[in-house]
């Protein structure tokens, strides 16, 4: 561990941060960034790392401890003292409006005016001015719905710099991107730094970390586990470091033995009245004993068709069946009890959990109404708690107990809570979306080992992931999408690699109709 004579241009010294429910996300933590620097914070679910840098973008409030800038003592109470100290943050949910253009989202409430009016044309000359300035070319007149992701996350990094970031904080920045994408922002950070800018980069990926980073501070159970210069640090030691043990990502994958048809879905067709089908005529199977997985940048119509076989959209046109039931008038209750469907959502938040209800309430919701947990309507308190701990116990979700509310645990184990609850239970078909997105190496092996040990007991699997090392990892045979169809099927992966499976989920290649039937009718 190495300290250079430059002087950090932010110090965070003694950091404490603890919850009223007394859980402690950061204690005496010390942080510091360098001038010019890439640096990146890496830990497990529930290490710190969100917590600290919410603190240093003032989302959060410290309860112990001194941030410094430029070596003077200063207050950060809200995102607004941060942006004044030239601080910026790119949060992997984006916030930009969909329905606006580029040029409006990055003149959002400092909108150039003329007269009473919104001065349009200006707004354009100004996204045009600063997106040459930093060599980052964006179509200013562009609706944001309409762009694919890595240039959404290019105007999120646009409207930072705007407002005269010269610290940027990208919180899991390459989540959803293609390897193509992944390069192309690691040149435009390089660009970044090169011009005096200053990266922190909060990641789970390891490899990335070594590839892009200079230093890394690595965080344990809310505890600095010290400051590295990347390079004189081993992927190893990083792992060991983050978790207290080295993990070993490859997992052992027995061959699958696919079955009966689980999952049947013919021409199946959504969006008619947006102008363009979001979903366009897929057809596909997934059999017992097998993981069928869904490769493309989100935004190409994979999260409306999963949750058109979930119920949360209605099937506009097609047919899908699960276990022989045609599931288009079915409600989402129907889906889950009689075609025993279990659905992981890409939106933990939103469609995963009740994030004010606790952590047992969570895990046993789905089953409220058995014989183990209730009689005539009065629930058997002892056997819910037994149960929830033992799913807190096996599914290793860290928190103060199964009466904590969800919103107090860290995104990753959120993802476990949600994870317990739809894995725990017998199902012919689980479907799940990004299940690995937003948590740590360690929390990723377990999911990804529960997937398999689910696929040989003869569950069918459907996995969605933007993150092409994990679908490839995970699936005994993919299709990917793009603009809401269906452009290519491997009926098994050998020789295929994550740039060729890139070029397809950008639109550069394109199997022909030919190609995707035969595989189709081979599935």
């Amino acid at each position: 561990m190495r300290e250079g004579s430059v002087q950090p241009v932010i110090e965070m010294k003694g950091i404490t941060k603890i919850y009223p429910n007394g859980v402690i996300a950061n204690k005496d933590v010390d942080f510091s960034v360098k001038a010019g620097e890439i640096h990146a914070v890496m830990g497990e679910n529930g290490a710190g790392k969100s917590t600290l840098m919410k603190m240093l973008f003032g989302l959060e409030r410290l309860d112990k401890g001194q941030i410094f800038f430029q070596g003077k003592p200063v207050s950060i109470t809200c995102p607004a003292d941060a942006i004044a100290m030239k601080i910026g943050m790119v949060h992997q949910e984006f916030m930009l409006v969909p329905s606006l253009t580029v040029a409006e989202n990055m003149m959002l409430r400092e909108e150039p005016v003329k007269g009473i009016f919104i001065d349009r044309t200006k707004a354009v000359e100004e996204t045009v001015k600063i997106s040459e300035k930093y060599h980052l070319p964006i179509d200013p007149q562009a609706r944001i719905c309409d762009l694919p992701v890595g240039m959404k996350q290019r105007v999120e990094i646009l409207k930072a710099l705007y407002r005269g970031a010269q610290i940027l904080i990208l919180d899991e920045p390459t989540a959803v991107l293609t390897p193509q994408e992944t390069e192309e922002l690691f040149r435009q950070l390089i660009i970044l730094k090169e011009n005096g800018h200053t990266v922190i980069f909060i990641s789970h990926k390891i490899r990335e970390v070594k590839q892009i980073c200079d230093r890394i501070t690595i965080l344990k159970n809310g505890l600095s586990m010290g400051v590295y210069e990347v390079k004189d640090i081993t992927e190893t030691d990083i792992s060991r470091l983050m978790v207290g043990r080295e993990v070993k990502m490859k997992l052992d994958k027995k061959s699958a033995k696919p079955g009966r048809v689980v999952l049947k879905a013919q021409h199946l067709c959504y969006g008619y009245g947006e102008g363009k089908l979001k979903v366009n005529d897929v057809n596909f199977t997934v059999r017992s004993g097998e993981i069928v997985g869904i490769a493309g940048v989100e935004g190409n119509g994979q999260r409306e068709l999963l949750e058109m076989l979930t119920g949360l959209r209605r099937i506009q046109r097609g047919k899908a069946e699960i276990s022989g039931l045609d599931i288009a008038k079915m409600s989402i209750r129907e889906i889950r009890d009689k075609a025993k469907t279990a659905y992981i959502p890409q939106d933990r938040l939103v469609f995963g959990v009740a994030t004010e209800a606790t952590i047992r309430e969570n895990l046993l919701d789905n089953r409220l109404s058995h014989e183990e947990f209730s009689r005539a309507g009065v629930m058997k308190e002892k056997s819910l708690t037994e149960k929830a701990r033992e799913l807190i116990r096996e599914f290793k979700i860290k928190c103060g107990g199964e009466k904590q509310t969800v919103n107090m645990l860290s995104g990753g184990n959120i993802q476990k809570v949600v994870v317990a609850r739809e894995l725990s239970m017998p199902r012919d078909l689980i479907i799940i979306d990004q299940p690995s997105r937003g948590i740590d190496v360690g929390a990723t092996k377990f999911i990804h080992e529960k997937i398999f040990e689910l696929r040989d007991a003869n569950t069918a699997i459907l996995v969605s992931s933007a993150d092409l090392q994990e679908i490839m990892e995970l699936s005994d045979s993919l299709f990917v999408m793009y603009e809401g169809e269906i452009v290519a099927y491997f009926k098994d992966l050998n020789g295929i690699t994550e740039e060729e499976l890139g070029e397809y989920m950008l639109g550069i290649n394109r199997q022909s109709d030919e190609e995707i039937k035969e595989a189709f009718y081979e599935q």
